[in-house]
């Protein structure tokens, strides 16, 4: 059969348009949509699956197969032919399906008699929903123009599927409405807490309610209307960013290239042609993009299909007359939901923010470390949350087991309140021994202090019982600004935070960027391996001028009172050296200027790399301080990445080798009688802290809300006694003291 486009095909989406709108139930409704494809395309079969869950198809509706095997036949993602097409979102086109590889039938359905097949996915903006397949007794190979038709009534069929339209009596359990079941979504762990309220889309996507139109010809006009209004737009922003930064430029010019692609615009003029709305068209192509975008691997290839897809939206956008929440207002208790998003954007919320979940970014990334700053639970990498989740869902996150709870069922909410309500008891006794320092049984003072990185952490300086702020990230105020800061704005950022800690001591860590950190407008280096790179400490020595201001800033900004610095990721003593000769230069300039100099000023680094460990006796003497930077520390003493999932929780931080490996540490600085502290992580995580003290290490600096619970398991632990258990772990040669000291602990209560 000589399928034509523009005719059978703008039919036949006319009858599903049809059968759409008519009042029967769901199952009859996908049960016509069934015959009426089969008809259009003259086979013997048309049969849909859809997605149970994220790995079975069902057979939900046919026409020619064995009607018994419908909501009763399953496959696995990629079993069979039809599980192919659902893992790779690719047709498949056989005239003689049994010679396929990975061919496979399912007996209960009948399906041995036919022979070819046309299977066709069924997604929606990237989302696999299932596949819709032909079949034929005869031999038959379908044409382009025949696959182009199923594909866009697979689109239609995605959109009937996500709003619900098969729903109803007999639909069987893998035709559960889209956007209104429970789902459960387990993500990364990027910032501890629990969080209950309603999702707040960043960017929520647009909604399109008319896939199909009856006018061609006012549809064409309508889409080339809204691409000229897109190229113009594109046009004045490149003119706004002419001479700004050159990768902004390279962004823009690759979406002035895809606003004027003859190839983008000819495939959406067919698919209207086809019987496509323009915003039907654009979905289709956006749709596709994304199923490339999918099997991408090139970092390359994946930013411009990246930049296709944002395209997209801008140009449905101007379709629809939707703008970014078009009209919604924040629901008072909002989880900001978004695929990532930027340090500046996130400030901007503060801490109206119950949550934060994100299907991108990094527990290094802007976004994290603004969200750690504000005491924001955090879940990242959490897949499909931005095309499941509605503005207004109930949600719930889980951000110490990196766990989402969406439009959650009762028994779900109501164990997670009583988790929240037992925090809560909990916060109220750490409030308790707010003011009581941390003393152990056996006598042993633990000063706690808090991580900091913004003027909305300082009042936690009082509330959490910290002894001071041991680290104070100042990079966060070079990322979240377009151009670098003036260092009488650091100055006077520096001297606000020095008033707000009311005399109690503060660690000013120097620019701590490169590896996730990269300033927006620093050009950034293309490195394999970016945290093994120029970043930190390497890139202040190499960019003087930089590092110059910072410590001039400072100073100024001490105005007489005492000042504590410390450098990052130093790796060797002359890199502390160099940075110790720059801290003098910046003194004798700012005497000769006639400025008030610190009253006390203490120089310290972080040990973040084991070659520091191991560095000169006379490093330990000079140095006033050594911070040992717990998470760079851990990653590269077991060489593994922090960021991948698949080998970062294999390595515990109570592992016999790591302590041995701090206790050396220890030792060193008790020889040398170097002030040393633990700053990370593992500092605010109990059990780990209190394993730390019993090593020797008096000093830790963690996020303010981990401050009463290590507090309040300091206050009932003897050391001596743990550090007796911890040292039969090494003497029975087992890898990890983990156990033993959970055993000890549960002993005590």
């Amino acid at each position: 059969m000589a399928y034509s486009t523009e005719s059978e095909s703008r039919k036949l989406l006319g009858r599903l348009r049809d059968a759409m709108a008519s009042d029967i139930a769901g199952q009859e409704r996908l049960n016509k949509i069934t015959r009426l494809i089969a008809d259009s395309m003259e086979t013997e079969v048309c049969a849909v699956y859809l997605f149970r869950d994220e790995d079975t198809l069902e057979l939900c509706a046919t026409i020619g197969l064995n009607p018994e095997a419908v909501h009763q036949t399953r496959l696995r993602l990629g079993e069979g032919l039809v599980g192919r097409v659902a893992r790779w979102g690719k047709p498949i086109n056989s005239s003689y399906a049994p010679s396929e590889p990975g061919f496979r039938y399912k007996p209960e359905t009948g399906e041995e008699q036919f022979r070819s097949f046309l299977g066709i996915p069924i997604q929606r903006l990237g989302e696999k929903l299932g596949v819709l397949i032909v079949q034929t007794r005869d031999e038959r190979i379908y044409s382009a123009d025949e696959i182009y038709a199923l594909e866009v009534v697979a689109m239609v069929l995605a959109e009937m599927t996500e709003l619900g339209a098969f729903v109803g009596a007999g639909a069987g359990a893998g035709l559960a409405a889209r956007h209104k079941q429970a789902v459960l979504i387990r993500g990364l762990s990027a910032q501890d807490g629990t969080a209950e309220g309603h999702v707040w889309l960043h960017e929520p996507r647009v909604v399109v309610k008319n896939l199909i139109a009856d006018d061609p010809t006012r549809e064409l006009e309508r889409l080339n209307e809204a691409v000229n209004k897109l190229r113009v737009s594109v046009d004045e922003m490149l003119a706004m960013n002419a001479s700004g930064d050159k990768e902004q430029l390279q962004v823009l010019e690759a979406y002035r290239m895809f606003a004027n692609s003859k190839g983008w615009l000819r495939r959406m003029r067919e698919d209207i042609a086809a019987g496509l709305s323009a915003e039907g068209a654009v979905e289709k192509e956006q749709s596709q993009a994304r199923a490339r975008m999918a099997q991408v691997q090139d970092p390359y290839l994946r930013e411009r299909l990246s930049d296709l897809d944002d395209l997209s939206n801008r140009l449905l956008r101007l379709l629809t007359g939707q703008n970014n929440q078009n009209g919604a207002e924040m629901p008072p208790d909002p989880v900001l939901v978004a695929r990532n998003i930027g340090p500046g954007e996130l400030l901007e919320y503060g801490r109206s923010l119950r949550g934060i979940v994100l299907e991108e970014g990094s527990v290094g990334s802007h976004a994290a470390i603004v969200a750690r700053a504000l005491s924001i639970p955090l879940v990242l990498r959490a897949p499909r949350i931005v095309d499941e989740a509605m503005n207004g869902d109930q949600i719930m996150v889980d951000g110490e087991q990196g766990i989402v709870h969406l439009r959650p069922e009762d028994t779900v909410v109501k164990a997670f309140r009583e988790k929240i309500a037992m925090k809560a008891k909990a916060q109220e006794r750490y409030h308790s021994i707010r003011d009581k320092p941390a003393v152990t049984r056996c006598g042993a003072r633990i000063d706690l202090s808090m991580n900091a990185g913004l003027m909305a952490d300082l009042p936690s300086l009082e509330s959490s019982g910290a002894e001071g702020v041991g680290l104070f990230r100042t990079e966060l105020q070079f990322l979240v600004r377009n151009k670098m800061p003036q260092r009488t704005e650091l100055a006077a950022l520096y001297s606000r935070v020095l008033d707000a800690a009311h005399g109690k001591r503060v660690v000013f860590r120097t620019l701590d960027i490169g590896s996730d950190k990269v300033l927006p407008y620093m050009k950034p280096n293309d490195e394999p391996n970016p945290a093994l790179g120029w970043r930190a400490i390497r890139v202040g020595l190499d960019k003087p001028g930089v590092m110059r201001m910072q410590l001039q800033a400072l100073m100024r900004a001490a105005k007489g009172r005492p000042l504590t610095i410390m450098f990052p990721f130093v790796a060797q003593y002359d890199e502390y050296l160099a940075a110790r000769a720059e801290v003098d230069k910046t003194i004798a300039r700012e005497k000769r200027l006639g400025h008030v100099l610190p009253a006390t000023l203490e120089i310290g680094a972080m040990l973040e790399t084991p070659s520091l460990a191991y560095a000169p006796e006379k490093f330990f003497q000079e140095v006033e301080f050594i911070s040992i930077g717990g998470n760079d520390l851990k990653q590269f003493f077991f060489a593994a990445d922090r960021e991948n999932e698949r080998v970062r929780r294999r390595y515990d931080t109570l592992n016999v080798s790591f302590l041995n490996f701090l206790e050396q540490i220890v030792e060193r600085c008790a020889r040398s009688n170097t002030p040393l502290s633990f700053c990370g992580e593992d500092a605010g995580r109990p059990i780990e802290a209190l394993c730390l003290a019993a090593i020797g290490i008096r000093s830790l600096s963690m996020r303010p809300a981990s401050i009463g619970p290590v507090k309040s398991l300091l206050l009932r632990s003897n050391l001596v006694e743990l550090r007796a258990v911890m040292d039969g772990v090494r003497e029975r040669g087992e890898p990890s003291v983990r156990s033993a000291v959970m055993d000890y602990l549960r002993a005590q209560v």
